[in-house]
């Protein structure tokens, strides 16, 4: 899971001035070769961290397989911005292992064994880079109508899976 930043240049409803200026993140949770699955916007100086619960909520797994279906992930991997304990342990809770680097500060030495990550995190950045040379139009927000422009990202992710399903077949 990570967050895209698109300059807000229309302005309009949840456009903040954050760290980067003045724009919206897109949060993406994709699964292991960087599909999405789910997508929400926050304002530019909104929380990262308080966005993972509500984007796996929004995910439904099904198989082909009988019996009774998988409903939850194996593993949760993210970058620095979503890393707090608490989201640790609910996510520990769900029976989902997090692999979420700690975020470094400098007055403070490392301690303890380093995260082994066995998923990259290149696969997840795939799908922003879906986003930023397929679909123009979410590389920069124009709408200033929050509703309008997470319909974009909706329609993106549909036509990303259809050209997926299409082409593997």
């Amino acid at each position: 899971m990570t967050a895209l930043f698109p300059p807000g240049k229309g302005g309009g409803e949840e456009i903040a001035y954050g760290g980067k200026g003045k724009g919206v993140l897109i949060h993406t949770l994709t699964e292991g070769s960087g599909m999405p699955l789910a997508n929400c916007t926050t304002a530019a100086n909104g929380n990262e961290r308080e966005q993972i619960l509500p984007l796996l909520d929004k995910v439904k797994l099904k198989t082909l397989k009988r019996g009774r279906p998988r409903k939850k992930l194996k593993v949760l991997a993210t970058d620095k911005g979503y890393d707090s304990k608490e989201k640790r342990a609910a996510l520990r809770k769900r029976g989902i292992r997090p692999q979420i680097p700690k975020r470094v500060w400098k007055s403070r030495k490392n301690r303890g064994r380093p995260i082994k990550i066995s998923v990259p995190r290149f696969q997840q950045e795939r799908c922003f880079a879906w986003y930023q040379r397929k679909y123009r139009r979410l590389v920069v927000r124009w709408e200033r109508i929050k509703v309008y422009f997470d319909a974009f990202i909706e329609l993106a992710t549909i036509h990303i899976w259809i050209q997926r399903v299409l082409l593997v077949g």
